[in-house]
């Protein structure tokens, strides 16, 4: 028997279309099932290609940006974004590498904020409360 209070995460106030750019299936599918569980409107692209195609389709209100994608640095979806008029409205860099350069190039390209990995959800909940 379990003396652990039940403590779930509580359900969005404000549903959020979250673009969650990960390579990493089974990251991105984690992501994707704790943002919908908690109401949210996740959406996943494993690409910059991707990631493009679907800012365009519906720019999100927060993309959770992963910097090491397949076909190239995942900065380079912001510059494409604006270029293209159809930047999020809150980009978080998600990466594995803690360094203060990568930090300041990750603040120039528009990035609210960083986010090392491995990402520890309760963590991520809160902090979205402060980017939304």
């Amino acid at each position: 028997m379990s003396t652990r209070p039940n403590n779930p995460l509580p359900k969005a106030v404000h549903p959020a279309d979250i673009l969650i750019v990960e390579d990493h299936e089974l990251a991105a599918d984690a992501l994707r099932l704790l943002f919908e569980a908690l109401g949210h409107r996740p959406r996943l692209a494993p690409s910059v290609a991707a990631a493009v195609r679907e800012c365009a389709l519906r720019p999100p209100d927060l993309m959770l940006l992963d910097l090491t994608l397949p076909d190239g640095d995942g900065l380079d979806v912001l510059a494409q974004t604006a270029a293209a008029g159809t930047t999020p409205r809150v980009t978080v860099a998600v990466t594995g590498h803690d360094d203060d350069a990568l930090t300041e190039r990750c603040r120039r390209a528009g990035c609210v904020d960083i986010v090392l990995k491995p990402v520890m959800p309760r963590d991520l909940l809160k902090r979205i409360a402060t980017w939304m």
